[in-house]
């Protein structure tokens, strides 16, 4: 056991100190002693055993036996893996499809909550994912998505249907407008400046009291609905069916997802997705090669904008109720998060984080006390252990785990 690995337990575990003894000793003017030690000596203890494991991986009987065991099973691996491909997608969507018909309206909203993040998520994907663009005001597509319908459904009588290109086209059109002043920015200041437009779309919601209500928001929107042919005495006509319960509203919207999901893949896999990787690799690169790096970075926006428009309309048509206060800031930072969480560039990784991130918290809700310290605690650890998140995506994972020249001789 390497003398750095117990420096950093033993500073792991006065930090864990200081953070828990007072949060959990103190839920009362008394100090819970038991309690707090209690909760401190779990986090040690998983300290503690991953030290040990860490340790035992570097050990030669541990590496005989990886290698001993991967050439055992290498002529299996290969058919393993590709079975995993072609199936997996089909079995998580066909639980996800049948998650309604066993759960209850709880978690169905839960769930419903997910696959609309899972959307933001993706739409972010490309703008950060693909371009390599920091966006940390997403959120403000999300709203103007959400508006939109609001607004046209109130005042002129639209339709879901009928509100959600618009929305899209919006939302599409402001992602550029935001885009355009971005073009020559990078890092620090790309995030910044997209911060602050995504506060100005907040504030003027918040403050424009004549069209959007200001805090008090907008109200009484319809559900979505479907029509179809009925026939009956009177000939043909077209019947109603509002999607007003949750297991509809929820299959309405895994259909989204399931289209986004498609879309985001289509888009990874053409040529204006290896031009977005080129851009965020090297854009002077690119741009020498001849990819029109303007057009590309405004079309990421644009793109990534539409889908988030898409998520707020839904969202709005859910609740028939919309506030300024439900696009603030953290917004954007969960969204990007289950981006950097899932694996930048991978869906799988951001479906996955879109569940992690949204419904785990729902199971302890009961510890909502120590929730953000727990999604904090998580988000610091997947950086330093698997920087390259839960699922990564090949080239991603290559960019983060190159291999180490070796010694000079070998």
């Amino acid at each position: 056991m390497a003398k750095s690995d117990v420096k950093k337990f033993f500073v792991y575990t006065v930090f864990l100190g200081i953070l828990i003894l007072p949060m959990v000793g103190f839920p009362t003017a008394t100090f819970h002693a038991a309690r707090a030690f209690g909760v401190w000596g779990v986090f040690v203890g998983i300290l503690a055993i991953a030290l040990m494991v860490k340790t035992l991986r570097g050990t030669s009987g541990y590496v005989k036996f990886a290698s001993t065991v991967s050439s055992l099973s290498g002529g299996g691996s290969s058919k393993i893996k590709s079975f995993n491909r072609k199936y997996s997608f089909s079995v998580l969507a066909l639980a996800v499809m049948i998650f309604p018909l066993l759960a209850n309206n709880y978690m169905i909203d839960v769930g419903i909550t997910c696959l609309i993040y899972v959307v933001l998520g993706l739409g972010l994907n490309i703008v950060v994912g693909l371009a390599g663009l920091l966006d940390l005001g997403y959120i403000a597509f999300y709203a103007v998505g959400a508006y939109t319908y609001s607004l046209l459904n109130l005042h002129f009588g639209l339709s879901f249907w009928a509100c959600l290109p618009i929305g899209v086209g919006l939302g599409a059109v402001l992602g550029c407008i935001i885009g355009y002043p971005t073009l020559k920015m990078r890092g620090d200041y790309l995030a910044i400046v997209t911060m602050g437009f995504g506060e100005i779309i907040r504030l003027v919601l918040n403050n424009w009291d004549k069209l959007t209500h200001g805090p008090n928001g907008l109200l009484g929107m319809q559900k979505p609905m479907l029509y179809y042919p009925s026939f009956g005495d009177g000939g043909l006509t077209w019947a109603v069916f509002k999607l007003k319960s949750l297991p509809v509203l929820y299959y309405l919207i895994f259909i989204i997802a399931v289209l986004t999901i498609i879309a985001v893949n289509r888009l990874d896999k053409s040529r204006i997705g290896r031009a977005w990787v080129a851009i965020r690799e090297d854009e002077v690169a690119a741009e020498l090669s001849g990819v029109p790096t303007t057009w590309l970075k405004l079309l990421a926006y644009a793109m990534g904008a539409a889908f988030a428009s898409v998520g707020g309309a839904f969202f709005a048509a859910k609740l028939s109720y919309t506030n300024p206060n439900f696009f603030i800031f953290m917004e954007s930072c969960i969204v990007l998060c289950i981006v950097v969480l899932g694996g930048v560039g991978s869906i799988p990784g951001i479906i996955l984080a879109g569940v992690v991130l949204i419904a785990v918290p729902e199971v302890f809700r009961e510890l909502q006390a120590y929730r953000m310290l727990a999604f904090g605690l998580a988000m610091a650890i997947m950086m330093v252990l698997r920087p390259e998140g839960l699922i990564p995506a090949s080239r991603r994972k290559r960019e983060l785990h190159a291999e180490k020249p070796g010694p000079a001789g070998e």
